[in-house]
């Protein structure tokens, strides 16, 4: 009876508006057919692309890289460049190597300069028993990258892990044999030599690797660890020199004083006789001078001042000295007094 009556007043609503020229749209006429041959192209595109992203059938190289592409599992001979790659997923791969430099840091100290990751890796310092047996630590630093032009025959051979294969073993073998053949307390003093040999050692086991897969930059020694009581005996040994190359110094400088006192002394008495030398030539040029003629002059001259003294005492006797050499004396008669008067007349 409901179902009637609703269908009642549908009819009669419809009319009503039939009748006031209103007419409700009809819904669009669907002529996509979801099981048509067009929909099943689209499936599969939209499949496919589906299949690439989660794939990724492509790899970027970038500078400072090289690529393996391994297929089902074989490596090729040849290394990919950088750049876009392409492969086939499922089948192929391609593997990035860094070609960068790459360090190796023997120590067993902290740096905290430096981040360990990004091609630089952290080992403990490299344990060596010296001549005598003694331990010593030695610190280095290999600074080395993989040779790009046989990256894919290095990791082929080697695997990824070479620099584990061939770098550190030979780094460890070369620093125990060389400075095992060394005294702990000679380290120090021979350290240029000691680092020259490391380097070269190094340099020379890598290099005659088949293929050359590295290519070394550079090896530098650190430090050299002493055990503590090499270091106490090298102290005493400073000390000791450092004494005596104060006392040295001390005798160094007592000889400068003395040939410094001896030279003023030879200085004055080389015065003395310059001067002695001088005045005996000074003599030997007054005696010279002295000629007969010149005696006669004076003795003149000196007789001229006495008679102009007998003018003031008459009474006066005058004794001449011949040659004028002594002095002329005159005996005053009035008053008894003896005067001298000498071949200067004075």
């Amino acid at each position: 009876m409901a179902s009637d009556m609703n269908d009642y007043f549908n009819k009669k609503k419809k009319e009503e508006q039939k009748s006031n020229g209103f007419q409700s749209p009809k819904p669009p006429k669907m002529d996509f057919n979801m099981n048509s041959q067009k929909a099943g192209m689209l499936w599969v595109i939209g499949g496919f692309i589906l299949l690439l992203l989660l794939a990724k059938p492509f790899v970027i190289i970038t500078e400072g890289e090289r690529g393996i592409l391994s297929t089902n599992g074989k490596y090729s001979d040849e290394a990919l460049m950088p750049g876009l790659h392409f492969m086939i997923p499922l089948i192929q791969k391609i593997y990035i190597v860094d070609t960068k430099v790459r360090i190796i840091n023997y120590s067993d100290k902290v740096d905290r300069t430096s981040t360990v990751g990004d091609g630089i890796v952290s080992k403990p310092a490299i344990m060596v028993l010296d001549k005598r047996g003694l331990p010593v630590a030695i610190d280095i630093t290999v600074q080395y990258r993989l040779n790009a032009q046989v990256a894919a025959k290095t990791i082929s051979t080697w695997g990824f892990s070479w620099e584990d294969k061939i770098i550190d073993p030979v780094a460890r073998d070369i620093v125990r044999n060389v400075v095992g053949q060394y005294e702990a307390e000679n380290l120090p003093i021979m350290r240029n030599a000691i680092a020259t040999q490391i380097e070269a050692g190094i340099r020379k086991m890598v290099e005659r690797q088949k293929n050359a897969p590295a290519q070394l930059e550079s090896i530098q020694l650190r430090e050299i660890g002493l055990p503590q009581k090499v270091k106490d005996q090298i102290e005493r040994v400073q000390v000791a020199k450092q004494e005596v190359e104060r006392a040295q110094q001390d005798v160094e400088r007592a000889k400068q004083e003395a040939f410094k006192k001896e030279t003023e002394a030879q200085g004055a008495a080389n015065a003395i006789t310059i001067q002695a030398q001088a005045q005996a030539k000074a003599n030997q040029l007054i005696g010279a001078s002295l000629t007969p003629g010149l005696l006669k002059l004076e003795q003149i001259q000196v007789q001229g001042k006495f008679n102009e003294a007998l003018k003031e005492n008459k009474d006066a006797k005058i004794f001449l000295t011949p040659g004028g050499s002594t002095p002329n004396i005159w005996l005053d008669t009035k008053s008894g007094d003896t005067q001298k008067i000498s071949s200067t007349g004075k």
